[in-house]
């Protein structure tokens, strides 16, 4: 078997390296590529090696900038250190991941997996991937103060049913029913409510996972939501965001 490690931390690179010799006394050891730009560049002028073991975060990014950049022809087992909440995003594309720090078990269970998943991501999975570690650990409002008539008005993030675009100006609908303007447009809002709970589903609506009664099948692939409290709003999901919009739900 040859193999790829792709790792920016030597100590890590040696450690996977010991621990794949035990699994396979006769596997070759092809290149230790510590960036995106010298992995691209090594799988651009090389043959696909068998198995490519890859760290999510490099020292020049995310390792899924590499499938944008060449195409990898090998099946890829993603080494990282984080916790459930981001392998989540693994589990749901099919993917073949390491929790560092490895143990035998695990990696004989990923080799396992690699002969029977297909070694490419179209992508909408990368989309979803890269957005999952991006918004990893990020800290979120948990309360809006808002200009509401003459007076001012604290809105809490769990009072938040949705926000929406309604002639240029953005709102929060509220569970109680109003709204209320908001001095943000929804790509600003996006950054500042956390994605674990609110998810924009296309250019008018960001929902609040409570706000979602039931999803049904629409024409040209889309989707339509029903709200919960709203259930005559026109909530249209496209084809293209629904990889992400499922990721998000199945949390």
């Amino acid at each position: 078997m040859k193999y790829l490690i792709v790792e920016d931390e030597l100590h890590n690179a040696e450690l996977l390296k010991s621990s794949v010799e035990k699994y396979d006394d006769t596997a070759e050891l092809l290149a230790v590529l510590p960036s995106i730009e010298e992995s691209v560049e090594w799988l651009s002028s090389h043959s696909a090696p068998d198995v490519i073991f890859m760290d999510v975060r490099l020292a020049d990014g995310l390792s899924f900038e590499i499938f944008k950049q060449t195409k990898v022809q090998s099946p890829v087992i993603f080494t990282t250190a984080y916790d459930e909440y981001a392998l989540q995003a693994f589990k749901v594309y099919g993917s073949a991941y390491l929790l560092k720090p490895i143990v035998k078990e695990e990696l004989e269970e990923a080799m396992e997996k690699v002969t029977r998943i297909k070694p490419q991501f179209s992508e909408d999975d990368l989309g979803a991937l890269m957005e999952m570690f991006r918004t990893h650990q990020k800290k979120y409002k948990s309360r809006f103060l808002l200009h509401f008539r003459e007076t001012y008005k604290m809105v809490q993030v769990e009072d938040i049913d949705y926000a929406y675009l309604e002639h240029k100006n953005v709102y929060f609908r509220l569970l109680d029913g109003s709204s209320v303007a908001v001095p943000y447009n929804l790509e600003e809002l996006e950054e500042q409510l956390d994605p674990q709970f609110f998810f924009r589903v296309n250019r008018q609506y960001i929902l609040s996972i409570n706000s979602i009664d039931s999803i049904h099948k629409y024409f040209n692939e889309k989707s339509k939501i029903i709200l919960k409290r709203d259930r005559e709003a026109e909530v249209i999901v496209s084809r293209i965001k629904m990889p992400q919009f499922k990721l998000w739900l199945d949390r």
